[in-house]
């Protein structure tokens, strides 16, 4: 921090109270307001703080926070600090507040809110961007994803020195990271397709063979990769296969791991460094907790959007487990609840179902069109009650999951 400029090291000395003050009075973790605060003293802020340092950004509509951990764990194989925005804070103060709590690390990885990518790429001059995929999510305060992908395009190609990693399997995410000087591919998967269904370049049909796609009327198709996800291993570009062996569950957290082993081999951390590591991380930001209640089991899991249900019901325990459901709709969730209706809930019938939330109603009509059967709850304690001892999944919206943990003791 001496480096910085007098009045960025007040700012950054200012900001550091005022999230510690945030954590000590239970207002929240202080990962947003020590960057208000020091982004209002000292407005490139985050420019000097992001300088002589190797800065990863990540972002997509899913996974962006899961993997920011998986990567900040990868690197630090290397045993050397590194700054990053943990909980998921992913505009500019949350980077900011991140990168001024470790002014001494070497390296930041961050993840970023998928609107303010370039933005991003501008202010920290990263060595290497990680993009995971791109989806619908919060129509009514989210821009169109085809100009959320054209806009990182049009980024990617104003860095030279930057270095990206991008998931091959999804179309929209191999267009605008073809536009980078430098792309490493992986085949990390794609399992929603409703939002991939035309070339970005042409606007054409695409076709699809098993995992390949391609357009047939201008070429632009699935580039060769470099890293593979193949089931529960990932070959490396020797050819050499690796158990992934996570503690994390699911197909999206083998997808997420691989490509943070992508990034932190960029950084000289191999395979052999890194996996042990990934295979320690158990829990992100709350996500796949797991917490005891009047001698129910609950397992947390964050569904935001209609791809993030499907890979949350791809990790249920099995049937008869009894699921409570919660959604809510307020400005981080985005208030328009209409993308429930693009998510297929017939997998839930046979299961105890309990519905939560602010707009449990919403969702209790969605239900009720696929043909689950479903009873309302007032909240995660009345949830409990009315499902016997033993296993409980919890699925929940952004702001829903957070009351929940706020409920049931802040998890760690």
């Amino acid at each position: 921090m001496g480096k910085l400029p007098l009045r960025a090291r007040l700012a950054t000395t200012i900001g550091g109270a005022a999230g510690r003050m945030s954590r000590i009075s239970g207002r929240g973790d202080g990962s947003v307001i020590g960057g208000v605060v020091g982004l209002r003293m000292a407005p490139d802020l985050l420019r000097l703080l992001a300088i002589g340092r190797q800065i990863v950004l990540v972002t997509g509509t899913n996974g962006k926070t899961t993997t920011t951990r998986l990567i900040t764990a990868a690197i630090g194989a290397l045993g050397q600090q590194v700054a990053t925005n943990a909980f998921g804070a992913n505009m500019e103060a949350g980077l900011a507040s991140a990168l001024g709590r470790a002014p001494d690390a070497p390296y930041g990885v961050l993840e970023v809110d998928e609107r303010y990518l370039p933005a991003m790429i501008e202010v920290t001059a990263p060595r290497v961007v990680a993009l995971l995929n791109l989806s619908r999510d919060q129509m009514d305060r989210a821009a169109e994803i085809w100009l959320v992908a054209r806009r990182w395009r049009e980024a990617l190609a104003d860095v030279p020195d930057c270095y990206v990693v991008a998931n091959a399997d999804d179309p929209l995410i191999a267009w605008a990271a073809s536009a980078a000087k430098r792309v490493t591919w992986v085949a990390a998967g794609q399992r929603w397709h409703e939002d991939s269904w035309c070339c970005a370049e042409c606007g054409s049909h695409l076709l699809r063979d098993e995992l390949d796609w391609r357009c047939a009327e201008c070429g632009f198709a699935r580039p060769a990769t470099r890293w593979l996800l193949d089931g529960g291993a990932v070959i490396d570009p020797s050819g050499r296969v690796w158990q992934l062996s996570l503690a994390l569950p699911g197909r999206a957290n083998r997808a997420n791991a691989v490509v943070a082993l992508a990034v932190a081999d960029f950084f000289g951390a191999g395979v052999g460094q890194a996996l042990p590591r990934l295979r320690r991380v158990t829990s992100v930001a709350g996500r796949y907790t797991q917490l005891e209640r009047d001698g129910r089991r609950l397992r947390l899991l964050l569904a935001k959007n209609p791809a993030g249900w499907l890979e949350a019901f791809d990790v249920l325990a099995p049937a008869p487990t009894p699921v409570l459901l919660a959604v809510n709709a307020r400005v981080p969730d985005g208030k328009d609840t209409s993308w429930l209706w693009d998510v297929d809930y017939r997998l839930l019938r046979g299961r105890q179902v309990l519905v939560a939330g602010e707009r449990r109603t919403d969702l209790a009509v969605r239900l009720e069109a696929d043909q689950v059967e479903f009873r309302l709850a007032d909240g995660v304690d009345d949830a409990v009650a009315q499902v016997p001892p033993g296993p409980l999944d919890v699925i929940a919206n952004y702001t829903a999951f957070q009351q929940i943990r706020n409920a049931l003791g802040r998890a760690q």
